[in-house]
C-alpha cells in the first residue's frame, strides 16, 4: 500500500504537475490517465507514477503532439519500442516543417500587405481589407 507521503490528492497532483485539476480530469476522460479507486469514505490518492504520466503528457504536448498521438506514445512508454517512437517523432517533425513553411509564407504575405498599407495610407481603400476580400 502507498505511504501517505508518496500519494497526493488530485489538487496536490495538479499543483506538482503545473496544471489545474480540470486538466487531470480531462486526461482521465480521454483515457490518458486512470482514475484511482476511492477508498470507502475516503479521497482518491494519486501516486508518483500519476505525476510522471501528467508530466509526460505535458512534455509531449509542448513538442506539438496531439492527445491522440500522446495516447499512442503512452503505449510505448516502457521504451522497448524505440523504432516505433522514432517513427512517430519523424512524422511529427515533418508536420512541424510543413507548418513552418506555411507560417513563413503567411509572414511574407502579411509583410507585403503591411508595407502596402504604410505606403497607401489615406489615398485608397485599405490594401489589407482589399486583399482579404479577394481571397
Amino acid at each position: 500500500m502507498n505511504e501517505p507521503s508518496k500519494t497526493r490528492t488530485i489538487g496536490v497532483l495538479a499543483d506538482a504537475a503545473g496544471v489545474n485539476v480540470e486538466t487531470i480530469r480531462f486526461y482521465q476522460r480521454k483515457g490518458l490517465m486512470l482514475e484511482p479507486d476511492r477508498p470507502l469514505g475516503g479521497i482518491r490518492r494519486y501516486s508518483s507514477a500519476a505525476l510522471a504520466r501528467v508530466r509526460f503528457i505535458k512534455s509531449a504536448q509542448r513538442l506539438g503532439f496531439s492527445l491522440d498521438e500522446i495516447a499512442d506514445l503512452l503505449q510505448l512508454e516502457d521504451g522497448s519500442q524505440c523504432a516505433e517512437a522514432r517513427e512517430k517523432a519523424e512524422h511529427k517533425l515533418t508536420d512541424v516543417r510543413v507548418r513552418l513553411a506555411d507560417l513563413q509564407r503567411i509572414e511574407e504575405a502579411l509583410k507585403t500587405i503591411v508595407e502596402r498599407c504604410r505606403t497607401t495610407s489615406g489615398r485608397v481603400k485599405c490594401p489589407l481589407i482589399a486583399v482579404l476580400k479577394e481571397k
